[in-house]
C-alpha cells in the first residue's frame, strides 16, 4: 500500500503531541520501528517530541547563558558591533553591522517587531540572533569558499564566548537533524540516504528571546504570529517551565506544546509537506508568552540546498490523490516567503509604534 493510500485513516483532531524516544536507532529494525512512529506523528499531528536526542545539557546551558547575556545588551550594541575571523576586508566591513538586513542571507541580530509572519498582525514580539553553517574552528581556506549561497555568519564582540557556545549547540543539533532526516526517508519508503545530498548547506538557527506580553488577549502583536515553517522540518529547544508555543489542530483548537525537560520539539515544514503532497502535515502554530517572564528558545531549521527541485513524491500521489503542487525550486520558494515576512513588518511598523506597551 502506498503512502497516498494510507491517508483515509488520518485524523488531525489531536489533543496532545506524541513523544518518540530516538535513543535506540542502531539497527535497521530499530530504525524501522522509529520511522513508523514518526510517520504516524507527521501524518496526524505534524509535531512530535523526541527524547534521548543526545545533546548534552551542558551544551544547551552554555547556549542559553550566551543568549541571555547577548539579549540583555543595549540595542545599539546588538545592532552595530560585530567581529569575524574573516581575513577579507569586504567581509569584515559587512560583518561590522550585526543588523540582519545588512546581510545577504539574513544573518545576525533581528530586533523586536522586525518581522510580521501573519498578515493579520502588526508585528512579531521577539528578538533573535540568526546563524548558518560554520565550522567551530575555522579552516585555512574558509574565506575562499564564501559565495552567494554560503555566506559568513555575523558575530558580536560581546559577550565573550558567544560564538563558541552558539556553534557548539548548532553542531550538536545538526547531528540530531541528520539522524532524523534518515528516519524520515525510511518513513516515506525512500532509501535511507535520500536526503543526504540535498540537505548540506542550508540549515539556519535562531536564538530567540520573547519578552513577557501583558497586553490584551486579542492584540495583533504576539510573540510569533500564526504560521507554518517554510523549510523541511524544525528542531526546537524551548526553555522548560514556560508555556508559550501552541499548535492548531483540525478542529481549530489550540493545543499547548508544553516544554518537557530533556526533549526537543520537531515539526514538519512547508517544503516537506509539498514534497509529500500534504501527507506529512505542516501544522500551523504560534507563540504567545504570557508567563510574566522572558522566554528563550532555539529553533534549527532544516532546509534544502537552494538548487533542489521539489515536486510530490510518486509514493504520495494516486488517482484518488493527484499531485496538488507543481515543481518548484526550493531556494526561490523559501526566499520569496522570507521576503514577504520581512516586507510586512515595514507596512505594519507605523501602526505598531502606536502600541500602548511602547514596543
Amino acid at each position: 500500500m502506498s503512502l497516498a493510500e494510507t491517508t483515509a485513516s488520518v485524523n488531525g483532531a489531536f489533543d496532545s503531541i506524541p513523544i518518540i524516544d530516538i535513543g535506540h536507532a542502531s539497527t535497521p529494525e530499530e530504525r524501522a520501528v522509529l520511522a513508523r512512529q514518526i510517520r504516524d506523528a507527521c501524518m496526524n499531528v505534524g509535531f512530535f517530541y523526541i527524547r534521548n536526542h543526545g545533546i548534552p545539557e551542558e551544551t544547551i546551558d552554555r547556549a542559553l547563558s550566551a543568549m541571555k547575556a547577548f539579549f540583555s545588551l543595549p540595542l545599539e550594541t546588538k545592532m552595530k558591533v560585530g567581529t569575524s575571523p574573516s581575513r577579507h576586508a569586504a567581509l569584515r566591513l559587512m560583518q561590522s553591522q550585526l543588523y540582519h538586513r545588512q546581510s545577504v542571507h539574513v544573518r545576525g541580530y533581528e530586533p523586536l517587531l522586525d518581522s510580521n509572519v501573519d498578515p493579520a498582525n502588526r508585528g512579531d514580539l521577539y528578538e533573535s540572533f540568526v546563524i548558518g553553517g560554520e565550522e567551530l574552528v575555522p579552516k585555512e581556506d574558509d574565506d575562499e569558499k564564501v559565495h552567494e549561497d554560503i555566506i559568513k555568519n555575523l558575530w558580536p564582540s560581546e559577550p565573550a564566548g558567544f560564538r563558541e557556545a552558539f556553534l557548539s549547540y548548532y553542531h550538536a543539533a545538526l547531528g540530531v537533524g541528520k539522524a532524523l532526516h534518515r528516519l524520515i526517508a525510511i518513513a516515506l519508503d525512500l532509501p535511507e540516504t535520500f536526503f543526504d545530498d540535498k540537505l548540506q548547506h542550508c540549515q539556519i538557527m535562531r536564538g530567540l528571546h520573547y519578552p513577557p506580553q501583558t497586553g490584551p488577549e486579542d492584540d495583533r502583536i504576539i510573540g510569533f504570529g500564526v504560521h507554518s515553517d517554510f523549510e523541511c522540518f524544525t528542531i526546537l529547544w524551548q526553555e522548560p517551565g514556560i508555556q508559550a508555543l501552541q499548535v492548531l489542530n483540525s478542529e481549530e483548537k489550540w493545543i499547548n506544546a508544553t516544554p518537557i525537560p530533556g526533549t526537543l520539539v520537531i515539526n514538519i515544514g512547508d517544503l516537506l509537506s509539498r514534497w509529500t503532497n500534504d501527507i506529512f502535515r505542516s501544522t500551523v502554530h504560534r507563540v504567545i508568552n504570557r508567563s510574566g517572564v522572558c522566554r528563550y528558545s532555539i529553533p534549527l531549521f532544516f532546509g534544502l540546498d537552494p538548487n533542489v527541485e521539489v515536486e510530490p513524491l510518486p509514493s504520495c500521489v494516486s488517482p484518488e490523490r493527484p499531485a496538488k503542487y507543481e515543481r518548484i525550486n526550493s531556494g526561490e520558494y523559501v526566499q520569496k516567503l522570507m521576503q514577504e515576512m520581512y516586507r510586512r513588518s515595514f507596512t505594519a511598523s507605523d501602526d505598531a509604534t502606536q502600541h500602548d506597551d511602547g514596543q
